[in-house]
């Protein structure tokens, strides 16, 4: 009886406790600012939220950094259910779904897990689509997705601050077959990509870049980049922004070979998950831009980001770039960190929060 009694104080604290942290999310997202017409809501709780990636039957996965799970959300007329789908992994950052099957990143490692839709409740055990990608964990929380081409790319950020590590290994977004063959460069000089998209109309790669640390409060910029085709150089670790050299390693190389950003973003807000803008939803100049999720500074004292943003094309060049919902950092203190965006079916966003353990709902009513 006493064992029976404990328990079940135990399983009402938790669920008493999960239901208040709900809660005060949704009392936290009245803070965020939003342009008119649009409001954000608590969409699932999901701890460690990272990476997002929807199922052809609109099963939406998240990958996780500490936690080192992998879920997978169902949504029933509302009712969701959160799964642990996979456990156990080592940062298993990035997921991305391709013709049935839910690919994985984990550090070194991808994971394929066939036919997961039709199996959430026992899920596959995952055949290893390739494993020698580098194993450090030093930005070893990757980002994947597949591109217009259907074939598999790959950031790998580089295993430092700023370093010359093998550009044969590092520093670079790669590409591969689905099934792990045919590995190649695609892009150099790349020193932390945590999110790319694919222009819905040239198919042309577009992925953020996270800069070093340590220049200066305001030193170097964040990046968005544009890589138009394979086999461009995006400066790192010689070149910063558009023509900023590094201290240590810019006479080596200067600027001049580089690629230069499409847009600069502000120093030290960490830009991660991006995606073109393709719904039905948002008003006609949303329609094919890109929005981004900045995750906020880190060791600098100057705190930035914490929000979305949006970048404005018009004929394949940055026009102009604007602060679209903040309100995760108050008082210098961060209640949120945004991390990736997903486009769903509707035309809502979902946005994950790995510092709230939290997925919102962003969308948009005309008045």
């Amino acid at each position: 009886m006493k064992l029976s009694l404990f328990l079940t104080l135990v399983i009402f604290v938790f669920c008493n406790s999960t239901q208040a942290v709900a809660q005060d999310v949704d009392l936290l997202l009245e803070k965020i600012k939003l342009p008119p017409g649009f409001s954000i809501s608590l969409w699932a709780k999901v701890p460690d939220a990272r990476t997002l990636a929807i199922g052809d039957k609109g099963t939406v996965f998240v990958g996780s950094k500490s936690a080192g799970n992998v879920y997978a959300i169902t949504d029933h007329h509302g009712k969701r259910q959160v799964r642990t789908i996979a456990s156990n992994l080592k940062l298993p950052s990035g997921v991305a779904f391709h013709q049935g099957a839910l690919y994985v990143v984990a550090i070194n490692r991808i994971l394929r897990y066939d036919q997961i839709e039709e199996n959430l409740d026992l899920p596959p055990q995952p055949t290893v689509v390739i494993d020698s990608f580098p194993k450090e964990s030093f930005h070893g929380g990757r980002f994947i997705a597949f591109g217009p081409d259907n074939l598999l790319y790959t950031s790998v950020g580089a295993p430092c601050d700023a370093c010359e590590a093998d550009q044969s290994r590092y520093a670079l977004i790669s590409r591969i077959m689905p099934d792990g063959s045919n590995y190649e460069i695609f892009a150099q000089g790349v020193r932390n990509s945590v999110g790319f998209d694919w222009h819905p109309e040239t198919k042309e790669l577009w992925f953020t870049d996270i800069g070093r640390d340590w220049l200066s409060g305001s030193l170097p910029p964040n990046e968005l980049n544009h890589a138009s085709s394979k086999g461009m150089h995006f400066g790192f670790p010689y070149c910063h922004g558009k023509n900023i050299l590094d201290p240590k390693f810019g006479a080596k190389r200067g600027c001049e070979r580089s690629t230069p950003p499409a847009v600069e973003l502000d120093a030290n807000v960490s830009p991660m998950g991006m995606r073109f803008y393709a719904g039905g939803m948002f008003p006609p100049e949303y329609k094919n831009q890109i929005i981004i999720a900045e995750h906020g500074s880190m060791n600098q004292r100057t705190q930035s980001g914490y929000r979305l943003e949006w970048v404005y094309l018009e004929n394949n060049k940055v026009i102009r770039k604007e602060i679209f919902a903040e309100g995760w950092l108050e008082n210098g203190n961060a209640w949120g960190r945004p991390v990736d965006i997903l486009v769903m079916p509707d035309g809502a966003l979902l946005v994950s929060d790995d510092e709230a353990g939290a997925i919102y709902r962003i969308s948009y009513t005309k008045s």
